[in-house]
């Protein structure tokens, strides 16, 4: 077991989850050519500094950071232009791998949409968000049920840290989010899901456009 598991097995961080995030607040952005829901997982390889340091700073301060999907740009270099609506993240696990770099699993907590940004001299960028609701949970309908079955199969297949998820396979939100996350679709069509409130609307499209499209490909 690392630190950080340690720790937050032990609830030596307990004041990460009682974090107030109805107000609008100031974070780190990650721009990535993914998308993480709340509730999924997220392994980084890390080696850029201004990465590193974030990370550092996440810890330290015990804070989060934000997961947001490229519209534009890369994940390397020059600061990316990002879609508005991401994820916040928290560090849950670290450990440097065999390459020397930083290897971190974090878990998504909660959608924020970004309403102002700015640039580090180090092409960090950090944005001021607003919080948005997590549109309930709903139960999954009996008609979706092979959708469970399959993401019982993926998740298996996945390893870590996706099996170790605790799953909620009776959840039309979780079915839908842990499908979108680990199947090979555009990230713009992964967005447009992420920025849905209504689970079963999340659910649905997933089931009738992105996975009736790569059928028909």
């Amino acid at each position: 077991m690392t630190f950080v598991s340690f720790v937050v097995k032990n609830g030596l961080l307990s004041a990460i989850g009682d974090t107030v995030m109805d107000e609008p607040g100031e974070i780190a952005l990650f721009p990535l050519n993914t998308v993480l829901f709340p509730g999924g997982v997220l392994p980084l390889r890390i080696f850029e500094a201004r990465y590193l340091d974030m990370i550092s700073e996440c810890l330290r301060d015990h804070k989060g950071f934000g997961v947001c999907a490229i519209r534009s740009g890369g994940e390397v270099g020059q600061a990316a232009l990002c879609y508005p609506v991401g994820t916040l993240a928290r560090v849950q696990d670290f450990d440097r791998g065999d390459d020397g770099l930083l290897q971190v699993v974090a878990r998504g907590e909660r959608r924020f949409r970004v309403v102002g940004q700015h640039v580090e001299p180090n092409q960090l960028l950090r944005a001021e968000v607003v919080w948005l609701e997590d549109g309930g949970s709903a139960a999954l309908p009996q008609e979706r049920q092979p959708l469970a079955d399959f993401l019982r199969q993926l998740l298996k297949r996945a390893g870590e840290p996706f099996s170790g998820l605790e799953p909620d396979y009776a959840d039309a939100g979780w079915v839908a989010d842990r499908l979108t996350e680990l199947l090979p679709f555009a990230v713009a069509d992964k967005q447009r899901v992420l920025e849905m409130d209504d689970p079963l609307q999340r659910l649905e499209t997933l089931y009738r456009e992105l996975l009736a499209e790569e059928v028909t490909r």
